[in-house]
C-alpha cells in the first residue's frame, strides 16, 4: 500500500536487473528512457543511477564514465524526477554532476558518504559544489584508518551524528538534505542481529531534537532476500510498518511492487515484530543463538501465511 509519507527512489536503473542490464549493454537510452518513465508514473519520487557492474555483468569505471555524459541527459529529457546517483567512485559523480541539469530535475542525490569511503572530504567538497542532498551510511563507524561495521545502535546513531556535523560545517547541509541510510540486511540470513540495530539507530536519531528534519532510508529489496517470493512484498511492507514509526521516509526501492507499510493492525506486522524480537540476546547468550532463532522465527512465519502448496521457496 503507497504511502504519501514515503518517498520511494526507484532502483530499477541498476544492472542487478535484467532489463536495465540489455540497456547497458546495447546502449540503448529509448529502453533507460522507458524505465525512467515508467517509475515516475509508478509514484517514485527519485530514480537512482547505477550502471557499475555486478555479479552477472563486469563493467570497468571507465565505461560509465563516458556513457554518463550521454545517458544522464536522454534520462532527463524522458521526466523531470530528480536523479540518485549511486557509485562509491568520485569520479562517476563528477561526471554524472557535471551533466546533470538542475534546471531540468531540480536537486540531485549523491549516495552515498561512508566512513570507509576513499576520497571523503572530496566528496562531501562536491555536495556543497553542486548544492546535492546527500546519503549518509550510518551502518559504519568511524575508527583509526577507516571505517568499521556497526554492531551497536550506539555506534549508528554517533556515525550520523558525526556526518550531520560534517556536512553542516563543511558542505553547509541543513538536515534537509541529508538522508541517513541505517542499512537493512536480508532478514532470513541476519545472524547478528543488523535488522534490530538499524530499527534501534532509526529511534534513537528520530529521538534526537538537534537531527530534527534529517531523512531516514533503508535499501528495501534486501530484506526478504533469500526468503519465500510469496512472503517478500508482504515481508517488505511489514518491515515498512515498524521502521516508519521510527522515523523513516525513503527507501531504494522498486516501484513496481507499490511498496509501502501494511494498514494498521494487520497481523503480519505484529508476527514480524515478534520474530525480530526472538534476534536479541537474552541471558548472556551470543548474538548469533539469537540470530539463529530468529531465522527459525522468520521461518515460521513464512509457513504460517503459505496458502499453497507451490514450490516457490528459494
Amino acid at each position: 500500500m503507497r504511502s504519501p509519507n514515503l518517498n520511494v527512489i526507484g532502483e530499477l536503473i541498476n544492472n542487478s536487473y535484467a532489463r536495465a542490464r540489455r540497456a547497458f549493454e546495447s546502449r540503448d537510452l529509448e529502453a533507460y528512457q522507458k524505465l525512467a518513465r515508467s517509475q515516475t508514473e509508478l509514484g517514485a519520487k527519485f530514480l537512482t543511477l547505477n550502471i557499475d557492474g555486478t555479479q552477472r555483468i563486469q563493467v570497468k569505471l571507465q565505461e560509465m564514465l563516458d556513457f554518463l555524459p550521454t545517458l544522464i541527459p536522454a534520462i532527463q529529457q524522458a521526466t523531470s524526477t530528480p536523479i540518485s546517483f549511486d557509485n562509491p567512485s568520485i569520479e562517476y559523480h563528477k561526471i554524472a554532476l557535471k551533466h546533470y541539469d538542475r534546471s531540468k530535475s531540480g536537486q540531485p542525490i549523491l549516495n552515498s558518504l561512508a566512513a570507509s569511503r576513499d576520497n571523503l572530504d572530496e566528496m562531501i567538497e562536491l555536495v556543497k559544489e553542486y548544492d546535492t542532498k546527500v546519503v549518509v551510511m550510518a551502518s559504519e563507524k568511524f575508527v583509526y584508518g577507516g571505517g568499521a561495521q556497526c554492531l551497536d545502535p550506539q555506534d549508528s546513531y554517533q556515525a550520523a551524528k558525526r556526518f550531520i556535523e560534517m556536512l553542516a560545517e563543511k558542505a553547509d547541509r541543513t538536515t534537509d538534505d541529508i538522508i541517513i541510510d541505517t542499512g537493512l540486511a536480508p532478514v532470513g540470513a541476519d545472524t547478528y542481529g543488523l535488522v534490530n540495530i538499524g530499527l534501534d539507530a532509526m529511534q534513537l536519531i528520530h529521538a534526537d531534537p538537534n537531527l530534527k528534519g534529517v531523512h531516514m532510508m533503508v535499501g528495501l529489496s534486501n530484506f526478504s532476500f533469500g526468503t519465500p517470493r510469496f512472503m517478500r512484498g508482504k515481508l517488505e511492507s511489514a518491515y515498512l510498518s515498524l521502521a516508519m514509526q521510527n522515523g523513516l521516509d525513503y527507501a531504494l526501492a522498486n516501484p513496481e511492487k507499490a511498496p509501502g507499510p501494511l494498514p494498521s493492525g494487520d497481523p503480519i506486522i505484529a508476527d514480524l515484530e515478534a520474530a525480530l524480537q526472538q534476534g536479541r540476546a537474552i541471558n548472556g547468550e551470543t548474538q548469533e543463538t539469537a540470530g539463529f532463532r530468529q531465522a527459525e522465527a522468520i521461518l515460521a512465519l513464512c509457513a504460517k501465511y503459505d496458502d499453497d502448496d507451490d514450490d516457490d521457496w528459494d
